[in-house]
């Protein structure tokens, strides 16, 4: 436990309790994801689609796996530092089921990339070895990448799918910020993490926003 003690900690070094809030975050959204990849491939028009979301899905549960060695590194039970995000992530999920392949896409596509842009915002403050675990266990880009391909050539065939997936689009942000939230006000170290370089809350959510909105643009998608 040695790591977890305030006398490890440094000048300037984030607290050890956020960090492993951060990790258990993280590696119940990697085992979450892995879950809904597994279930969102079954979604899949042929099986060649199939397999290469069930091949992302595997490196979900990778990714997962070596969060939690390194929970268990740092003397902390990876069950309990997962469970304070279980209802939040629950229900974001719950509240947004895709319908179908695309809209399963599009959730993968815009849902981690937001999320992934967040992570990234907040590693910058971690010291090694968890910002590279945290910068490297970040979903896959090749799942980004195939999901452009994917949703530019549907809306190109049918473009009135652009519509119906930019307002879909809009109701995951929507969600996601929401919960987001949620999980702050419960997890204040989190935001904790933001505040010891003086990162401006603000200036974060117009950083977001800026990638989000390249992002829809980028598959043809309205903001």
């Amino acid at each position: 436990m040695s790591d977890l003690t305030p006398a490890a900690q440094s000048a300037g070094e984030p607290p050890a309790e956020a960090v492993v809030d951060l990790l258990g975050m993280l590696a119940y959204g990697e085992l979450v994801a892995f879950d809904r990849m597994a279930v969102d491939a079954r979604l899949a028009p042929d099986l060649r689609r199939r397999a290469v979301l069930s091949e992302m899905a595997a490196i979900e549960i990778g990714n997962y796996r070596r969060l939690a060695d390194r929970l268990s590194e740092l003397g902390a039970d990876p069950e309990a530092a997962m469970r304070p995000y279980v209802r939040a992530v629950s229900d974001y999920h719950e509240q947004t089921q895709p319908n179908d392949w695309l809209e399963g896409l599009t959730k993968a596509y815009v849902g981690d990339g937001i999320a992934d842009d967040f992570t990234r915002e907040v590693a910058a403050v971690l010291q090694e070895p968890d910002r590279g675990l945290i910068l490297d266990v970040l979903h896959d880009a090749r799942l980004a990448d195939f999901a452009t391909a994917e949703l530019r050539a549907a809306i190109a065939i049918d473009p009135k799918l652009a519509n119906r997936l930019s307002m879909w689009a809009r109701r995951l942000v929507g969600e996601g910020i929401s919960q987001a939230l949620r999980v702050a006000g419960e997890r204040p170290s989190l935001a904790g993490l933001l505040a010891i370089h003086g990162t401006d809350f603000q200036a974060l959510l117009r950083r977001l926003t800026t990638e989000h909105t390249a992002r829809m643009d980028a598959v043809g998608l309205n903001n």
